[in-house]
């Protein structure tokens, strides 16, 4: 366990980093179409979707969550970039 462990925490540790993104955007999807999180609860998805209902007088209730939705998985995509150069053991110096 002493060699097994440290290598292969980090790339789980990536591959935790890269999904969250991931199932983030398809939580936000299902909500978007109306199958995900419902009425009492907020989602990005649920968000856009009234969003786009009121697009024409309001179109800053669509704006926002989309912005903000991208924002944060790229955000969350480039901080699973920067985890998995940092654990790579074939690009570490000593």
């Amino acid at each position: 366990f002493k060699h097994l462990v440290p290598n292969a925490l980090g790339p789980v540790i990536v591959y935790a980093t890269l999904t969250v993104p991931s199932i983030m955007l398809t939580e936000a999807f299902l909500s978007f179409l109306g199958m995900g999180v419902q009425a009492p609860y907020a989602s990005w998805g649920s968000l856009a979707s009234d969003g786009i209902k009121n697009i024409a007088i309001f179109p800053w209730q669509l704006i926002f969550p989309g912005v903000t939705m991208a924002l944060t998985l790229f955000s969350l995509n480039f901080l699973g970039d920067g985890v998995r150069d940092a654990l790579d053991p074939q690009t570490r110096k000593f």
